[in-house]
């Protein structure tokens, strides 16, 4: 019995908001697990500077142009993507927009723009990608989801809605693609240090707050998420599909 296989080597793996942050990081453990990365997001240089670190730490990555919230330019960059490495292997839909606003102060732009990139742009995406792994019959996708899409927390209703309408998008693609190679899945974080968050988590009352919601006592890194991520897009998931798998140190168990 062969032990299960993390491997990402020979897949091409596009990853969506890569310029900062949890996308960053997730396009360097993914070309540290053997995949060749397509960095895509819309500041070209910061995804160039990304694909040269890569590329200096011995993996293999190209900067793609990705606006998520123009359908047209998604179509366009998968392409570019398949046309380069010739197949698209693997989808982490990382791309993401939060906010915290009191329901009652949501304004028809505040609920357009999250929508527009976290639920519309992660769907075009997997449509996108969807398309050239049904014409190659495989392949995994992973799309970033939140805690706050499983259960619900204040001042987040819009972000809440958006994540967890990407929770049940999720299941519904596994049910109509799964059957033809293609697995679908979720991760769904709880708080992740980065350099985004951590002017509010280097706040000693906010993060004892949030601390108070997570039994396992930390906040999770940008590794964790990774762990996830790869996992998923590995061969040691071949059977599993249709899940949001949620690494929040115990906050949804409560």
């Amino acid at each position: 019995m062969k032990p299960p296989s993390f491997s990402l080597s020979g897949q091409v793996a596009v990853v969506t908001g890569a310029g900062r942050g949890i996308g960053r990081g997730l396009a360097r453990s993914l070309a540290a697990a053997g995949a060749s990365v397509a960095a895509a997001g819309r500041n070209l240089d910061a995804l160039g500077d990304l694909a040269a670190e890569i590329e200096a730490e011995g993996g293999t990555a190209w900067p793609v142009h990705l606006d998520v919230t123009d359908v047209a330019d998604i179509d366009a960059a998968f392409a570019q993507v398949r046309e380069h490495f010739g197949s698209v292997d693997i989808l982490v839909n990382n791309a993401g927009l939060g906010a915290n606003h009191p329901a009652e102060d949501v304004t028809e732009a505040d609920w357009d723009e999250i929508m527009d990139v976290n639920l519309k742009g992660l769907f075009f995406c997997c449509r996108a990608a969807g398309r050239i792994m049904l014409d190659q019959g495989r392949g995994r996708i992973v799309n970033l989801s939140s805690q706050a899409g499983v259960v619900g927390i204040r001042d987040h209703a819009v972000y809440s809605a958006s994540k967890g309408g990407v929770n049940l998008l999720t299941k519904v693609l596994a049910l109509e693609w799964s059957s033809r190679g293609i697995n679908v899945n979720a991760v769904a974080p709880t708080f992740i240090y980065t350099p985004g968050t951590a002017e509010r988590l280097d706040q000693p009352d906010y993060l004892a707050g949030v601390l108070e919601r997570i039994p396992a006592g930390k906040v999770g890194t940008i590794d964790d998420v990774a762990g996830a991520v790869i996992y998923l897009a590995s061969p040691a998931a071949d059977i599993v599909t249709g899940h949001v798998l949620v690494v929040d140190g115990g906050w949804t168990a409560q």
